[in-house]
């Protein structure tokens, strides 16, 4: 994978492109519509694109591409070969007794693959979303025996009781408990009498995962503003477009109005920290199109980003660290929700031809890192890929 490049790189022709190539990305700041365009084809030129879209949604981007089959099932394939393999593991748990002294599968027998549990969570949802975009794909048989496999009514209560245990009220708390509202929203959603029968075994879980998050809302005095797990924006997101329950969805958008419609001058150029697959800035703008009419979400990001939106795409350093790694995730949720920010600004708003540059920059570099070839990052990055190529959180609106 090209993820590192060497001081010595700096000297290389490729790098005299990549350096015109950030120059003409803030130009697309103030350039005419016609100038920024052909400033945003140059910028994408050493970037290989994507397949042309015949999945989900297809036709309703803005950017170049959405998912085709091949290309889904070279990511079904990353979520296939993890969703049950239970090492390496990354276990995040509370032991309230030597009881509690067991391997993942016993503790987590829904969960207890791809690493860690939330990676797992949203490796099922990978493989729901596929299944249900390419039911006729040669990897659609093999999904749908994985998620019978793990999702059957005795694992699901498994994991609802260790959820509600004693000293777990932190728990995954809010990313893998909003991504599990993800896949219970895909199996819902879903016509599919595979689906209807997981569905109605995963309502214990969602229900508990719903009942938490209800919980804990109220009492979040301040939003937390990091780029990993613990980010509230991005969690608040997921939770409005998946979940059934309609005071958590209230919480959510109150929650979301209550952290984030008074903020201004949000500070891109300090972004991202080292091991950023979030980020701030951009997840909130995307979680406030959420919750804004259009005319007052085109002002209000006209406040938070007064100088505009000019990224570059990240490059990871050591694709074998799991940390280090975040970076690719970046690239690709700073595509979608640049994708989703896109959709909620007038038809004609100058803003929009710089923002779909950066987004289809981050889509592409994003995209060439979702490989497998390292666990650190084929756990859980055809997850990232699946939400971006299918366009599962830019179709929401404000209500």
């Amino acid at each position: 994978m090209a993820h590192a490049e060497t001081v010595g790189a700096s000297l290389r022709p490729e790098c005299y492109a990549r350096c015109v190539r950030d120059i003409l990305f803030a130009l697309l700041l103030f350039a005419a519509p016609g100038i920024a365009s052909a400033a945003a084809d140059f910028a994408r030129k050493d970037l290989t694109p994507a397949p042309s879209g015949t999945g989900a949604d297809a036709g309703q981007s803005r950017l170049e591409n959405t998912v085709d089959a091949k290309a889904a099932g070279r990511f079904a394939a990353l979520a296939l070969a993890c969703v049950h393999k239970e090492f390496p593991n990354k276990i995040s748990h509370v032991l309230n007794s030597d009881a509690d002294v067991a391997p993942p599968r016993e503790l987590m027998p829904a969960f207890y693959g791809c690493y860690d549990w939330h990676s797992s969570v949203h490796g099922h949802w990978l493989l729901a979303r596929l299944a249900r975009t390419f039911p006729d794909a040669p990897f659609a048989a093999r999904a749908r025996h994985a998620l019978a496999r793990s999702l059957s009514a005795a694992h699901v209560a498994k994991e609802a009781a260790y959820l509600q245990a004693t000293g777990r009220t932190s728990f995954e708390r809010p990313y893998g408990l909003a991504w599990l509202l993800q896949l219970a929203a895909e199996l819902r959603e879903w016509d599919d009498p595979l689906a209807r029968e997981l569905s109605s075994n995963l309502d214990p879980l969602e229900h508990a995962a719903n009942e938490r998050l209800k919980t804990w809302l109220p009492k979040l005095s301040h939003p937390v503003r990091s780029g990993e797990h613990s980010q509230s924006a991005f969690a608040l997101g997921l939770i409005i477009d998946s979940t059934r329950d309609d005071a958590l969805r209230t919480l959510a958008r109150d929650a979301v109005r209550r952290f984030f419609v008074r903020d201004r001058d949000c500070p891109l150029a300090y972004e991202p920290s080292g091991e950023d697959f979030l980020s701030p800035c951009i997840a909130e703008a995307d979680v406030v199109r959420r919750v804004l009419p259009p005319k007052e979400f085109a002002a209000w990001l006209r406040e938070f980003f007064p100088s505009g939106v000019t990224l570059r795409p990240e490059i990871v350093t050591d694709p074998t660290d799991p940390k280090l790694a975040h970076l690719d995730g970046l690239n690709l949720s700073r595509a979608w929700m640049l994708d989703g920010i896109a959709s909620a600004l007038p038809p004609k708003d100058a803003r929009l031809t710089p923002i779909r540059a950066n987004a289809q920059a981050h889509r592409d570099a994003g995209l060439k890192s979702v490989t497998g070839e390292h666990y650190e990052g084929g756990h859980w990055l055809g997850s990232f890929a699946v939400y971006l190529t299918t366009r599962r959180g830019a179709r929401h609106r404000a209500e």
